[in-house]
C-alpha cells in the first residue's frame, strides 16, 4: 500500500474530523517555539548585539592599551616615540544624560587625528584645519543623527553630577556605530568627566608585517606594570563572557515551554494511535509495513511541528519586543550598560524554529509512533491492552523514577564545568524524568486512597471519574505529567525569586546603615560609576546636622579575563557590620581592623566564587599604571553586583587612583538632628547639582523595583509554560471523552442525567488539577533547592537564604487549579450533546 495513501488515510482524515482539537496542539507547539525564538532574538538584541565603547568609531585599529582607573599621559608620549611606524588614537570614554532622561555614549577624541577612517571623516572636507584646531581644549559637541539634532542647536547634558549646554558643531551619521553617541575634542572632555591626565584607552594600528603577538609583547616592554596591551575589543569580548551564564539559564528557562509541549505531542500521538487501533489493524492486514505506520505518526508529529515553527516565527518576534526591554534593563542592572540592537529574523533564528519545532514534535512521538507500528492485525482491537500493560508495570516504573532521584542528588553535588551549571541542569533533568515515572503509581494510590471520601461528599459521579482516571492511566500519567512539570517550574522558580527577594531585604537592612544616600542622577547600571564634586563632599560633610560621610569610589578593572568593580570605603568611619555579613563570622571589627591595612582587602561572594577565592589568599590586580597585590582580609555577602566586587580602604586606594572625587555619599546624621531638616540642607548646598538624595526607605524601594523587573521575564516565561499545559488539558480532555463515546452513551442510555454526565467529567479535570497540583508542588520544591544551592550558586556565586513565598504560591497554585477545572466546561458540554442512541448503534 502506497505510503502517501497510508498517511492520508491513517492521518489526515482523523485530523479533519476533529480540528478544533488539532489547532490546539499546533497552536500549543508554536507558543513553545515562540517562546525559545523570543528569548534568542531578545537575548541576541539585549546582550548579543552589545557594543563597547570601545567598538564606537574606532576606525581601523587593532590594539588597544587599557589601565584601571585610565592610561596616564605619559604612557601615550612614550608609545609616540617607540621607532615604529604606529598610528595611535587617545581616548575618554563615558556617558551623558539628555534632558529626557535617555543615557548616551560620550566619545572624547583628539578630532584633528581622528578624521580618517571613522563617521566623523565627512568634517574633512567641511572644516579647515585652521578652524578646527579651535575646538581643541573646549566643550563644543558633535552629535549622531540618531538624535534627530541640528549644528547651531545647544543640548543640554548631564555628565558626573553637573548639567549644562553644549554647542553643537556638526551632525554626522552614527547609525553604523549603533546610534546615540556624542563626540567632543578630547582635551575638553577631559576636564568635563574629570579625568584630568588621564584617558581610558589608546587605541593602536600596527603594521601588518609582524604578528599581533609580536607587537604586543613589543610594546607591553614600554609600558607599566598596570598597563596592559590587547586585541581591540577585548573589552567586549569579556562582557559577553560574563554575559554568558545569564543568556544560558535564559534560554534552559524558556525550554520549559517546549518540555511541557513534548509531553503534549506524546499524549496527542497515543491518543491517535489508542482511538486508530482498529484503522492500523486492518492497514497492516492490508500488507502496510511496519516501518510504514511508524512513518506515518512520525509524519503528523512533523506536521505539528512544521506548522508550529510557522507559527512562531512572528510570533515569537512579536514576544520579543516586549523581552528585550525587560532584558535590556535586567543587563544594564547587573552587567554592562548596552544599546539593544534590532530585532531580526535571520536564517539562523528560521532554521532553529524549524529545528527546534520539528525535532522536540518527532522525538516525543518516537514512543507512541513505535507502539503503533508494532500492533499486529489480531490485536487491533485490543483497545485495553496499553493501559493494562501500564498499570502492570507501575511498580517497575516507580523503581525506575527512584533511581532517577538518586542520580538527582549525586548531580547535584558535582562542580560547575566552565562556569555553567551543567550537573545542576542533569539534576533538573532527572527529577522531572523521576516525576515521569512515578506519576503512574502516584496517580494510582492517589486515586485508590481518595476515591471513597470523594463518592460521599460528591456522589457517584466521583467514584466514577476517578475509576474513569485510573482505567486510562497511560494517557493520564501523562496529562498530570504535563501539568505538573509546569507546575513544578512555577513553584521552583518562585520560591527561588521569593527567597531571593526576602534575602535581599534581610541584606539591605543590614548594609544600609547611613541616614541618607547621595549618588548622581541618571539610570544606575553596573559598569557606570559617576561621580561626585569633591568639594559638594566637603560642604556636605561640613553640615552642623551631619556627624559623618562614607566616601565610596568605585572603578571598572579586568580581572582574570572577566570585569570586576574595584572600590574603596572610607573605613575611618565605622560601618555598622553584623557577623553575618561575612562568610567566616568574624566580628566585624576585627575584619576592619585587617582592612585599614594597606595590604588587605574584602572581596564579594560573587567575586570569590566566580575566581574560587577564599580568606587569606592573594590577589594581585591592576591599580593604576602598577599591579597590586592584596590579601584578602575575608569574603562579604552581596546581591547587589554579578560581576565581583574588590574593596580596599580609600586611603589604599588614592595610593594608586588620585581622583579623590566619590561616586557615593552615605551620610550620618546627628543623633539629636532631625533627619527631614538635614536632608532638607543637603538638598540646598547640592542646589545647582544632579545629586539624588535616598534614606534608607528609599534606596530599598527602588533596589525591590530593580530586582522586580530584573525578574519579570522570569514570571512571564513561566505564565506561557502554565499556559500550554493547561491548553493541553483541555485539549486531552475533549479526546477523552470522544475516546469514551460508548461508555458515555451507554451511561445516557441506563438513565444518567446531563447533569451528572457534566459533573463526571468536571470532577475529572478537577482530579486532574489536583493531582498535577500535589505532584508539581513537590517537584517544585525538590526543583527550588537545586535552583538556589546549586544552579544558581555556581552561575552567578550568590548565597540565597530559603524562604516560602506563601501567599505567591497559593495565588499561583489556585489559579492554575481553577484553569484546570474551567477547561472541563467545554468537554463537558460535548459530552452532555452525544445522543445515546446513535453511539449505542455505532458500537
Amino acid at each position: 500500500m502506497p505510503r502517501l495513501t497510508i498517511f492520508y488515510r491513517l492521518i489526515v482524515r482523523p485530523l479533519f474530523r476533529d480540528p478544533w482539537r488539532t489547532l490546539l496542539m499546533v497552536f500549543a507547539v508554536a507558543l513553545g517555539v515562540a517562546v525559545v525564538l523570543a528569548i534568542e532574538l531578545a537575548g541576541n538584541a539585549a546582550a548579543g548585539s552589545f557594543r563597547s565603547s570601545v567598538e564606537t568609531l574606532s576606525g581601523n585599529t587593532n590594539l588597544e592599551i587599557v589601565a584601571a582607573g585610565g592610561v596616564p599621559d605619559d604612557i601615550l608620549g612614550r608609545v609616540a616615540q617607540l621607532p615604529f611606524s604606529i598610528e595611535f588614537h587617545p581616548r575618554i570614554e563615558d556617558f551623558a544624560v539628555l534632558s529626557k532622561g535617555e543615557t548616551v555614549t560620550l566619545i572624547g577624541l583628539d578630532l584633528i587625528g581622528e578624521l580618517n577612517g571613522t563617521a566623523l571623516a565627512q568634517f574633512a572636507n567641511q572644516i579647515d584645519e585652521h578652524e578646527l584646531s579651535k575646538v581643541r581644549g573646549n566643550s563644543d559637541v558633535w552629535v549622531g543623527s540618531s538624535l534627530g539634532r541640528k549644528a547651531g542647536e545647544t543640548i543640554s547634558l548631564m555628565i558626573n553630577d553637573h548639567t549644562r549646554p553644549y554647542l553643537i558643531e556638526g551632525v554626522f551619521d552614527d547609525h553604523a556605530e549603533g546610534g546615540n553617541l556624542i563626540v567632543m575634542d578630547i582635551a575638553g572632555a577631559e576636564a568635563e568627566v574629570g579625568r584630568a591626565g588621564r584617558v581610558d584607552r589608546i587605541l593602536l594600528k600596527v603594521p601588518e608585517d609582524r604578528p599581533l603577538e609580536e607587537w604586543e609583547s613589543l610594546i607591553q616592554k614600554n609600558l607599566g606594570e598596570g598597563v596592559q596591551i590587547r586585541p581591540q575589543g577585548s573589552g567586549t569580548e569579556e562582557n559577553r563572557k560574563m554575559l554568558a551564564a545569564f543568556r544560558w539559564n535564559l534560554r534552559v528557562l524558556s525550554y520549559v515551554a517546549l518540555v511541557v509541549g513534548a509531553f503534549l505531542i506524546y499524549n496527542t500521538i497515543s491518543v491517535s494511535v489508542v482511538r486508530r487501533r482498529p484503522e492500523i489493524g486492518i492497514v497492516r492486514a492490508l500488507g502496510a509495513t511496519r516501518t510504514a505506520v511508524l512513518i506515518a505518526f512520525l509524519a503528523e508529529a512533523g506536521c505539528f511541528g512544521f506548522l508550529g515553527a510557522l507559527i512562531a516565527l512572528p510570533l515569537g518576534k512579536l514576544m520579543a519586543f516586549g523581552a528585550v526591554k525587560l532584558l535590556a534593563g535586567t543587563v544594564d542592572a547587573l552587567y554592562v550598560s548596552s544599546r539593544p540592537g534590532s530585532l531580526t529574523l535571520g536564517v539562523e533564528t528560521v532554521l532553529l524554529a524549524f529545528v527546534v519545532g520539528i525535532g522536540m514534535a518527532v522525538i516525543s512521538a518516537l514512543a507512541p509512533a513505535r507502539e503503533a507500528s508494532t500492533v499486529a492485525p489480531s490485536e487491533a482491537m485490543a483497545r485495553a491492552q496499553r493501559e493494562h500493560f501500564v498499570r502492570v508495570h507501575k511498580i517497575r516504573d516507580l523503581w525506575i523514577g527512584v533511581g532517577l532521584g538518586l542520580a538527582a542528588a549525586i548531580f547535584s553535588q558535582a562542580p560547575a564545568i566552565a562556569g555553567k551549571p551543567i550537573f545542576g541542569y542533569l539534576a533538573a533533568l532527572a527529577l522531572i524524568g523521576a516525576l515521569v515515572f512515578l506519576v503512574p503509581a502516584i496517580v494510582a494510590g492517589l486515586v485508590s486512597l481518595t476515591s471513597g471520601w470523594l463518592q460521599r461528599i460528591f456522589g457517584v459521579e466521583a467514584l466514577l471519574a476517578s475509576r474513569s482516571l485510573t482505567g486510562s492511566l497511560r494517557r493520564t500519567a501523562v496529562l498530570v505529567g504535563a501539568l505538573a512539570t509546569a507546575i513544578a517550574m512555577m513553584t521552583s522558580v518562585g520560591i527561588m525569586v521569593g527567597s531571593f527577594r526576602k534575602t535581599v531585604l534581610i541584606w539591605m537592612d543590614d548594609q544600609l546603615p547611613a541616614d541618607l544616600y547621595l549618588r548622581p542622577a541618571g539610570d544606575p547600571a553596573a559598569d557606570r560609576h559617576p561621580t561626585i564634586s569633591l568639594d559638594l563632599a566637603k560642604r556636605i560633610e561640613g553640615l552642623p546636622g551631619v556627624s559623618a560621610i562614607d566616601q565610596f569610589k568605585a572603578y571598572e578593572i579586568s580581572f582574570a579575563g572577566t570585569p570586576t568593580t574595584l572600590a574603596g570605603a572610607d573605613l575611618r568611619v565605622m560601618r555598622d557590620f553584623r557577623n553575618s555579613d561575612f562568610l567566616s563570622g568574624r566580628p566585624p571589627a576585627d575584619v576592619l581592623n585587617d582592612l585599614r591595612k594597606q595590604d588587605f582587602a574584602i572581596v564579594s561572594e560573587p567575586f570569590a566564587n566566580k575566581h574560587h577565592v577564599r580568606s587569606g589568599d592573594s590577589i594581585t590586580i591592576p591599580a593604576g599604571d602598577q599591579q597590586a597585590t592584596f590579601r584578602v582580609a575575608d569574603i562579604y555577602f552581596d546581591y547587589a553586583s554579578e560581576r565581583g566586587v574588590i574593596i580596599v580602604d580609600r586611603r589604599t586606594l588614592l595610593k594608586y587612583f588620585p581622583d579623590p572625587a566619590p561616586s557615593n555619599l552615605a551620610v550620618y546624621v546627628s543623633p539629636n538632628s532631625d533627619l527631614g531638616t538635614v536632608r532638607k540642607e543637603i538638598e540646598q548646598a547640592s542646589a545647582g547639582r544632579n545629586i539624588l538624595v535616598f534614606s534608607n526607605r528609599d534606596l530599598r524601594t527602588e533596589a525591590i523595583q530593580i530586582f522586580d523587573r530584573t525578574f519579570a521575564i522570569t514570571y512571564a516565561l513561566e505564565a506561557v509554560a502554565i499556559f500550554v499545559a493547561v491548553m493541553g488539558i483541555a485539549g486531552a480532555l475533549v479526546a477523552l471523552v470522544i475516546d469514551r463515546r460508548r461508555e458515555l452513551g451507554l451511561l445516557r442510555f441506563l438513565g444518567a442525567a446531563t447533569g451528572q454526565l457534566r459533573k463526571m467529567v468536571l470532577l475529572e479535570a478537577g482530579l486532574l488539577g489536583l493531582l498535577a497540583n500535589v505532584s508539581g508542588f513537590a517537584l517544585g520544591y525538590l526543583l527550588s533547592l537545586i535552583l538556589i544551592y546549586v544552579i544558581n550558586k555556581q552561575s552567578f556565586g550568590w548565597t540565597i537564604q530559603f524562604h516560602w513565598p506563601v501567599v505567591v504560591l497559593l495565588a499561583a497554585l489556585s489559579s492554575v487549579y481553577a484553569a484546570t477545572v474551567v477547561t472541563g466546561l467545554y468537554p463537558a458540554r460535548i459530552a452532555t450533546r452525544l445522543n445515546p442512541i446513535e453511539v449505542i448503534h455505532e458500537e
